[in-house]
């Protein structure tokens, strides 16, 4: 293990489509952290922003939007992108920083304002950017490309289009529990399956939406928690941060072949579990060790992947843990009580600082209606393009 950090401070902005630019709701996420961790401002030692290329040059150099947003006061900047997964990437950042006696007091914000619609690329002709090209190219869209994945599950394993609505009638109980979703009624089967089709076998229910929104950290040492008054924190005890490597044996977005690049592995790539094995291996625990797991459902198929990559079950077994109610609300192990993307829809730079919130409110055995009885440890999962995985263990 390499060390724990705790979490001082937790806030969100509620997540939705509010017109408005992404600092104010950065800000607004900030100050709740601030005030869930009884500092001000000015004890703040160093800002860590999650990047939104969406939004600017501000959006891009977050960490000097966000601190200057909230009155410039010498703490030192930094901003961080990884695609879906720059929220996870900051926290590290954070704790690196933590560590290595650079600051004792670390605030980590994402925020975004997306588009209406689903994710595109940036304008412009750009045929070396592999995210351009795969629009451009075979018009994969990121339905498209869950699509697939699901199709893929249902050839290998035998999973309907039922199992997958169930994914979505179980997470939306999360969401209609959670103020800070932006879909808070609950869904039926039924509803799903009248949904529209957008990607054969997926309907409009089965995808998760783009959403404005934001999240925020106060992260500090150990010591500084119990100096605080803390004496039981909530602690970041690892964040995993692993890439593919060769040979790639399973298409990820936004890549449209297989690579060939030497030297190669004798054995098949198998990327995303090694994602939760490297944040397992770095906590010194075990999926037999969680309470509870966020993971990033862009898709309802994409969350079963998602429990059989965290080791909740045998590959090929997703859909049957859902059916069991292992995964829902008072099952083994509850998986996105919060509601997940299905319920908050995407907002990049923050989601997975909001997976954290979440383990923290959870851990604290503050989450309302959605509590997890008894919650003691936690995991989140979380994949960014071109090869940013990332995974938080969070423990009490």
């Amino acid at each position: 293990m390499t060390g724990e950090v705790a979490v001082l401070g937790a806030g969100m902005h509620p997540w939705g489509k509010w017109g408005r630019g992404f600092v104010e709701y950065g800000t607004k996420a900030a100050r709740a952290a601030l005030a869930d961790a009884g500092l001000e401002w000015s004890a703040i030692q160093s800002v860590v922003g999650a990047n939104t290329v969406r939004c600017g040059y501000p959006g891009q150099v977050a960490g000097a939007t966000f601190a200057k947003a909230l009155g410039w006061q010498g703490a030192r900047v930094t901003s961080v992108y990884a695609a879906c997964a720059s929220g996870a990437r900051a926290i590290d950042t954070a704790r690196a920083q933590i560590l290595s006696g650079m600051a004792d007091t670390v605030l980590v914000v994402g925020a975004d304002a997306a588009p209406k619609g689903f994710f595109a690329p940036a304008g412009g002709d750009r045929p070396d950017d592999p995210d351009w090209l795969r629009f451009r190219v075979l018009g994969a869209t990121n339905p498209a490309y869950f699509a697939l994945w699901a199709r893929r599950r249902m050839a290998l394993y035998g999973d309907t289009a039922e199992d997958f609505a169930r994914v979505k009638v179980k997470n939306a109980v999360g969401g209609a529990a959670n103020p800070y979703a932006r879909y808070r009624s609950p869904v039926t089967a039924e509803e799903v399956a009248a949904s529209p089709v957008v990607a054969d076998p997926l309907r409009l229910l089965d995808i998760c939406a783009t959403s404005d929104g934001a999240a925020a950290l106060v992260l500090g040492s150990v010591e500084t928690a119990r100096r605080l008054g803390m004496a039981r924190p909530v602690r970041i005890r690892a964040v995993s941060s692993v890439s593919p490597t060769h040979p790639r044996t399973a298409l990820d977005l936004p890549d449209i072949a297989t690579d060939s690049a030497p030297p190669g592995s004798s054995v098949p790539d198998r990327f995303r579990p090694s994602i939760a094995r490297a944040a397992y291996e770095e906590a010194g625990l075990g999926p037999e060790d969680l309470s509870l797991a966020e993971v990033y459902d862009l898709s309802t198929a994409l969350e079963l992947e998602w429990y059989e990559d965290l080791g909740l079950c045998a590959p090929g077994e997703g859909a049957k843990l859902l059916r069991e109610g292992a995964t829902a609300p008072g099952g083994r192990i509850p998986v996105n009580p919060s509601g997940g993307l299905a319920s908050f829809g995407e907002a990049v730079p923050a989601q997975a600082i909001a997976q954290v919130c979440e383990l923290t409110w959870q851990l604290r055995g503050r989450a309302g209606e959605r509590q997890v009885d008894g919650a003691s440890a936690g995991i989140t999962v979380n994949q960014g393009l071109f090869g940013h995985g990332s995974s938080v263990v969070a423990v009490r």
